[in-house]
């Protein structure tokens, strides 16, 4: 989409679609008037006109505002037959619309699909990645089982393409398949075996979640791809992350032996008093075996480490499973403080972290202790998460903190929330049961409570009374005396049979009051809830077996209103008492053992966490949730007693010939590039599985295994695939490699030399080694499919083709957004269509040695304003440019807007609506930012591809309730982007930017003005350029490039006599240079 945008009245093209628009609504007119009633016949009538005109504006149009209704949630799929006819447009960004719309629909209007299934597998072969992922996609969401070997042969396709976008939705189409069709699993396994061997960062999540559905038990496919997994992670997309981590837990479970051993030896070590010598000694030496971590299980845990910052709940909760589950216990210490950090964020990332820190706080109280506050109430926090937290102050209550946490729980009770009073009163008891030396504290606490006003305050008191009074009921008399006379005031049946189980338990010691509670409750039996009723019937017959001479009649009279009661519950129970306790004809052995039974000394109830059986799911699942095995569940194994072997994991090299290449001088030539061309091989090329296999195993502390067996696995499309492509996801992610990595032996820099010179499209050498090492592993995999050495063949004529290339390309050199050093993007040599293809939607630049972007000399922090307070009815935006690298695209200038709610209501939904932007100019906005409290202020980026211009990007802010219209105008420096450059190569490089392309003015000012270090300050603050070395004390060299187009701009400030100077600017963009001459020559000439 050029503009990312759906306001089609806005767009280029407009005016025809407009025309076109007027001429639908004059046909339908008279239809019109016939009223209301009509007007659904003739509904989206304009849209399929549209989509059936010769322009390709008006088609584009009306795509997108079929695609802005699909995304307002507004039902489009009527339109499905007009929009399927313009599935083979050759207007590219017509076609990606149209894909969209297919994506969402081909599943509702399956026999429509159908009927373009052809056009859908020639979209397949299509020059352009995001329309062959999009047809993949669409031929995945037709569900319909006659198409099952179409769908498998074009994943198959798709999983070797040059493209890792279109590899990653090969991935999510095989989960696809495997739920239309199982019996395809087989087939699907060897699709995901070969894209597990992918080192594209953007692919790894994907096909690990294909895994995860598809074959979940095959351990064997990961063990080859363990270490390179472990490697990826940091650069893989979060959710991705998650992924892999919850399978690399389930991996670790099953690979390693248990690192909590290591403790058990440190228990037990007394001797037995009977036991010999010999048999200690035994016993000594079966312990003494010490615990060595595996190298591979160290790997693992050391590159999650990182991931604990992550700005993702979920990441940061994969981890922190991952610690618990397989680290040592002495250091699974450090999650606590990444999970506490997250209950900083939405209520429903509290509820489910808390649950997690719930369930680790009973088994290791330690890890949470330090964080005790963090866990306080707060009066805004919902009663779910209250009631979550004072589970955990309770798990965390020890000896030393428990008269804190009581104070703590005397505020909680008094709180309005009623639910949340109760479950504190019950958390009291627990206290008091878990820690004896605050039992009677915590039962003088609840008794007072007992004249609280509020009904359920008392009434969970008395419950959690009962409670404590079982264990150590001699003692309580008053207490039970106490809550006798309660019996008139509490309403709640909970509390009144809890009080009347009490004074039944211990009717022998109150033998005064009891009796005349049984009077009381005979008064109004019939009123009574039926648990109190059930309680009644109790008490009755514990004082008629105790007491018999006061409450015969009583409890008579008790049971003969039980015999009619309404509840056939009641109506049993009475049925039974009377038979058990009222010796008759007809009683049997049982009558005799009546008060054994009723007064036999009951167990104390044990008060446990709800979490304490929890801990046998994983965490962070949603079985661990709900407390409950889910569909789909993945239970952990335990450890084995024994390791299984490690060289499972050990992964071949494969050696091939040396030879010596053009591209070997050049880097002997030029050491200084070494660096930052290593770490760009390294993650970017794949030109054999070996180079990065074999810096994983060192990083993981092992030797590199060197060894001539080829790998059959190694088919040459993967390899020819993956030399010349590089991943969406890596240009994103910053290049990360250790200090191991970069401390590795100087032979093995001699063959990653070598072996980036082999990946090098435009070396001929290259091309006869990949024949070779393709003819090598077709040989060894004579067992393969048809329609795979059909495809190799293919591919052959493909790398034979693009020998004929001029030397200067490589596709090694991309742009990565290093923020250190970037190429800059100089003219390229004229491509093949066919590499333009391949390459379409990737950056490429050709090799510079001696030019590359530095970072920024200055970064003023000068703020324009967007939007006043006034206008914006207490919306505050203010920008400033960052002078940063965009992380949206390479082409787009950096822009940071800081959002402030200065009104005293919260302002919601806060997003950027409408964009008027001119022709090219594009835009990446910030998420929707969902509320903004009074007086909270928040900063996010954007990204503006200005197409070195000065216009003015208009576009609209908008909250839940109003839209203000706003511009951001650049100024002309912040188009810029700094290069570092040596004098001979700026010399050279002005030398060719002269005549129509320089321009000059003089500076006049004072002589001290002209000091290199005002000189250096004033430029840098008006431009984003990069000083260069000079060696005359009287000119000042600056050079940039422009942002969109990397055309340099070299900028020269030449002392002349006097107070004089020359400014002197050369590049092939006059008009920027023209208005940048006239920014600079104002303020170099102030004082």
């Amino acid at each position: 989409m050029s503009n990312n945008s759906f306001t089609y009245s806005e767009q280029s093209g407009g005016g025809e679609a407009a025309e076109l628009g007027q001429e639908a609504t004059a046909t339908i007119s008279p239809a019109g008037a016939l009223g209301l009633f009509s007007s659904d016949l003739k509904k989206n009538e304009d849209l399929k006109q549209m989509l059936e005109s010769n322009k390709d504006s008006a088609k584009l149009d009306a795509m997108k505002r079929i695609v802005g209704m699909i995304a307002r949630g507004k039902n489009a799929s009527e339109l499905f037959p007009a929009v399927v006819k313009n599935v083979a447009s050759k207007n590219i960004e017509i076609k990606k619309l149209v894909y969209v719309y297919l994506v969402r629909y081909a599943e509702e209007q399956q026999d429509l699909a159908l009927l373009s299934i052809s056009t859908f597998q020639r979209a397949l072969k299509d020059p352009n990645q995001l329309i062959r992922a999009s047809a993949l996609r669409v031929l995945s969401s037709i569900r319909v089982p006659i198409i099952v070997p179409i769908m498998m042969l074009a994943i198959k396709e798709a999983s070797a393409d040059l493209s890792p976008y279109v590899r990653k939705n090969a991935a999510h189409a095989i989960q696809k398949l495997y739920s239309l069709d199982p019996e395809q699993k087989e087939m699907l396994i060897e699709v995901i075996e070969k894209l597990l061997k992918d080192k594209s960062t953007l692919v790894a999540g994907s096909v690990v979640m294909a895994f995860e559905e598809v074959c979940p038990d095959r351990i064997d496919l990961i063990h080859k791809n363990y270490r390179k997994l472990c490697n990826l992670l940091v650069d893989v997309e979060e959710w991705g992350q998650v992924v892999i981590i919850h399978m690399l837990t389930r991996y670790a479970r099953t690979q390693f032996v248990s690192p909590w051993e290591e403790y058990a030896g440190l228990e037990h070590n007394e001797k037995n008093f009977y036991e010999s010598d010999d048999e200690q000694k035994e016993k000594t030496d079966q312990r003494k075996k010490p615990y060595i971590m595996d190298p591979d299980h160290r790997l693992l845990i050391r590159n999650t480490k990182p991931l604990l910052q992550s700005r993702n709940a979920a990441v940061v909760m994969a981890v922190a499973q991952l610690y618990w589950h397989i680290s040592p216990k002495s250091e699974a210490g450090i999650i606590s403080k990444s999970l506490v950090r997250l209950l900083r964020s939405n209520r429903e990332v509290q509820y489910i972290v808390l649950q997690n820190i719930a369930t680790m706080s009973i088994q290791r109280k330690g890890m949470f202790e330090p964080y005790l506050k963090s866990f306080y109430v707060r009066s805004t926090d919902p009663t779910m998460i209250k009631t979550l937290k004072l589970e955990i102050l309770t798990n965390l209550a020890n000896e030393a903190n428990i008269s804190t946490l009581l104070r703590e729980f005397q505020t909680y009770v008094k709180s309005q929330d009623k639910q949340f009073a109760a479950a504190t009163i019950q958390t009291i008891g627990r206290c008091a049961t878990n820690i004896s030396e605050v039992t009677d504290t915590c039962l003088n606490g609840l008794v007072c409570l007992l004249s609280n006003r509020d009904e359920i305050v008392v009434a969970e008191s008395v419950v959690v009374i009962k409670k404590l009074l079982q264990m150590q009921p001699a003692q309580h008399g008053e207490i039970i005396k106490h809550m006798a006379k309660l019996l008139d005031s509490i309403t709640v049946p909970v509390a009144r049979a809890s009080i009347l189980w009490l004074i039944g338990e211990n009717c022998e010691r109150v033998p005064k009051i009891a009796p005349d509670v049984l009077r009381k409750m005979a008064k109004s039996f019939t009123s009574e809830d039926d648990l109190v009723k059930l309680q009644i019937l109790n008490l009755g017959a514990k004082l008629y077996l105790t007491n018999s001479k006061q409450t015969k009649l009583l409890t008579q009279y008790i049971l003969n209103l039980g015999k009619y009661d309404q509840s056939y519950d009641i109506r049993d129970r009475t049925r039974f008492i009377r038979q058990l306790i009222v010796p008759n004809e007809k009683s049997g052995a049982l009558s005799k053992y009546a008060k054994k039974i009723f007064l036999a000394q009951k167990p104390a109830p044990l008060l446990e966490s709800p979490f304490k059986d929890r801990d046998h799911f994983q965490l962070g699942t949603l079985s661990h949730t709900l407390n409950i095995k889910a569909s789909g569940y993945l239970e952990l194994s335990d450890w084995p007693e024994v390791a299984p072997d490690p060289s499972v994991r050990n992964v071949e090299v494969i050696e091939l010939a040396k030879e010596w290449t053009p591209g070997d001088k050049a880097k002997e030539e030029n050491p200084a590039k070494k660096f930052y061309s290593e770490s760009e091989e390294e993650e970017d090329s794949s030109d054999s599985s070996s180079d990065s296999e074999s810096e994983s195993e060192s990083e993981s502390g092992e030797d590199s295994m060197d060894s001539s067996e080829d790998s059959s696995e190694e088919s040459s499309s993967e390899q020819n695939s993956e030399s010349g492509s590089a991943t969406e996801a890596e240009d994103k992610a910053p290049t990360k490699r250790s200090s191991e990595t970069r401390g590795k032996s100087d032979s093995e820099d001699g063959k990653k030399k070598n072996k980036k010179s082999k990946t090098s499209d435009s070396s001929n050498a290259e091309s006869s080694s990949v024949e070779e090492s393709s003819s090598e592993s077709e040989s060894e995999s004579e067992s393969e499919s048809e329609s795979r050495k059909v495809t190799k063949e293919k591919e052959k004529k493909l790398k034979q083709d693009r020998t004929s290339l001029t030397k200067d390309v490589s596709l090694l050199d991309l742009d990565d957004f290093n923020p250190i050093s970037t190429p800059v993007a100089l003219p390229t040599p004229v491509l093949s269509p066919s590499l333009i293809a391949d390459l379409e939607g990737l950056n490429l630049s050709a090799s510079s040695s001696v030019i590359t972007v530095s970072t920024p000399v200055f970064v003023p922090m000068k703020t324009h304003v967007l939007l006043h307070r006034m206008s914006g009815k207490g919306l505050d935006a203010h920008y400033f440019f960052p002078r940063q690298p965009c992380i949206f695209g390479d082409k787009m200038v950096s822009v940071q807007i800081t959002l402030k709610n200065t009104s005293d209501r919260k302002i919601e939904n806060i997003h950027i609506g409408g964009k008027k932007l001119p022709i090219g100019m594009q835009m990446h906005t910030f998420n929707p930012i969902d509320s903004l409290e009074p007086e909270e202020s928040i900063t996010v980026s954007m990204g503006i591809d200005f197409c070195d211009s000065t216009q003015m990007a208009t576009f609209q802010l908008c909250t839940k309730d109003d839209c203000f219209s706003v511009n951001i105008q650049p100024p002309i420096g912040e188009l810029l982007l700094p290069v570092a450059m040596s004098e001979k190569d700026f010399k050279k490089e002005q030398g060719m930017l002269t005549g129509m392309n320089e321009t000059s003015a003089t500076v006049i000012t004072a002589p001290q003005n002209f000091t290199p270090s005002v000189i250096l300050r004033k430029v840098v603050n008006v431009a984003n350029v990069g000083a260069v070395p000079s060696s005359q004390d009287k000119i000042h060299r600056f050079a940039a490039k422009t942002v969109h187009s990397g055309s340099l701009m070299l900028v020269t400030v030449e002392l002349k006599e006097g107070s004089t100077a020359q400014l002197i600017i050369n590049t092939e963009k006059t008009v920027i240079g023209s208005i940048l001459l006239r920014e600079l020559k104002p303020v170099l000439s102030q004082g």
